[in-house]
């Protein structure tokens, strides 16, 4: 097969052209980096092998982009990366490696998560689960991440009580607003024990 014009495509793709024909688009920098040029000869294998190499090119610079923008777990970036029409593979290949670079840690990132919901959010741990849970974190971690803030818990009871002055202060004196607030503070992850222990407390 030999390479008869290259041409250049938007988002840093070149076009192959291969035997007069147009074939496939390959990032442009690892076209520069491999040395290809117009009149070489490439055989099935090699072609393969360009195309691999400009996959996880392409696929390394998507999780550098997404990374910039707010931290991920290592699931989660490789969903975005095979979502944005990478093949698993080149996915896998691209979050292993900014794994490496230390741009990517499961453990760091589910503390600061949790962190974030338990004292931001004011959500109570069976959400805050849940939350690490769907963004790909596993269950030995979540556990573990769980355990350092349980000692930290003793404000729950203060969390609900801020969540129901803030938005359901007269969840005490109407039924109709309580039901809501019970509703609300459940979907915030706490248990019907936690909720009417406030509830009750200050009726």
């Amino acid at each position: 097969m030999k390479i008869t014009d290259i041409a250049p495509r938007r988002h840093r793709l070149s076009q192959l052209y291969i035997d007069g024909e147009a074939a496939v688009k390959v990032d442009t920098e690892t076209l520069l980096r491999r040395g290809i040029a117009i009149g070489d000869e490439l055989d099935d294998e090699e072609l393969h092998a360009l195309l691999q190499a400009s996959a996880k090119h392409r696929a390394e610079e998507k999780a550098l982009y997404l990374l910039e923008h707010r931290a991920h777990s290592k699931k989660e970036l490789e969903n975005k990366i095979t979502r944005a029409e990478f093949d698993r593979e080149a996915a896998r290949s691209a979050v292993e490696h900014m794994e490496e670079l230390g741009l990517l840690n499961d453990e760091d990132y589910a503390r600061r998560l949790a962190n974030e919901l338990f004292t931001r959010k004011k959500f109570g741990a069976r959400r805050v689960k849940q939350e690490l849970r769907q963004k790909g974190i596993d269950d030995a971690l979540i556990a573990a991440v769980m355990d350092e803030f349980s000692t930290e818990r003793s404000e729950t009871e203060e969390n609900i009580r801020a969540i129901l002055e803030r938005k359901y202060p007269m969840a005490r004196e109407d039924e109709k607003v309580r039901r809501r607030a019970v509703a609300a503070l459940q979907r915030y992850g706490y248990g019907f024990d936690e909720i009417f222990s406030v509830l009750n407390s200050e009726e």
